[in-house]
């Protein structure tokens, strides 16, 4: 009997044929999916990602995973996650989770890993690569995330703009993730160090909706409203603080 198998699979960032071809392969033999879901009742987005990439038969399980920053709440949907993955698990069949961009990148699959390797420590696990949000935006705009020896640090942005101006301290590439209400407070940091028209956002990759911009000048006095799937990529440069 083969063992059971739960596949973590990165969808990439919204463009089903941005799948690789292991993970459609997979998602083509493997009947148990588990889609995320910010609520109950609302869609997920990873799910419409692969939809094309499912056997016809696909039996799909949607678990909670809540945009939230209580660590009681989140631990608790996390141990209710590993749970139910753990049930279905437990039937002898193998499973797919399917997740935005990369698995191991900011995602929601690295505490549902967790919780599993806790409840089932002999489970095989495989996580599928998949193309990340700044991968995406460099090539919708052709802005290189690194160059040469540069240095590259991803921030997820925050309220509180420490880690991003550290960031902009060091020469090289910044790469900002899940930036949303928060871009109104970035491109002021950006503009007192001259750095608008160094850098470039995207909005949405390769989705319905899809948001790109070149000049961040031209974003500074607008009402442009960018939801939390934006990234933005700048360049800082080698001669001191621009």
């Amino acid at each position: 009997m083969n063992p059971i198998t739960f596949y973590g699979i990165g969808v990439g960032p919204g463009d089903p044929e941005l799948l690789t071809l292991k993970a459609a392969n997979i998602l083509k033999s493997v009947k148990n999916i588990i889609a995320p879901i910010p609520k109950n009742g609302s869609k997920s987005l990873a799910l419409d990602i692969a939809r094309s990439h499912l056997r016809s038969d696909a039996v799909v399980h949607t678990l909670v995973f809540p945009m939230v920053s209580d660590t009681l709440a989140l631990d608790r949907h996390w141990s209710e996650a590993g749970q139910k993955a753990q049930e279905i698990l437990a039937a002898g069949n193998d499973v797919c989770f399917l997740t935005l961009g990369d698995p191991l990148l900011y995602s929601t699959y690295i505490y549902l890993l967790r919780a599993l390797k806790k409840r089932m420590p002999n489970l095989d696990c495989q996580t599928i690569p998949g193309i990340t949000a700044a991968s995406a935006v460099a090539a919708r705009t052709n802005f290189p995330i690194g160059e040469g020896k540069a240095t590259v640090t991803i921030v997820p942005t925050a309220d509180d703009p420490t880690d991003l101006i550290q960031a902009l301290d060091r020469p090289g590439s910044v790469v900002l993730m899940k930036i949303g209400n928060r871009l109104s407070d970035i491109l002021d940091i950006l503009a007192r160090r001259n750095l608008l028209q160094h850098g470039v956002l995207v909005s949405r990759a390769g989705q319905a909706g899809e948001q790109i911009e070149t000049d961040l000048t031209r974003l500074l006095h607008s009402d442009t409203k960018i939801g939390y799937m934006a990234t933005m990529i700048i360049h800082v440069e080698q001669e001191g603080k621009p």
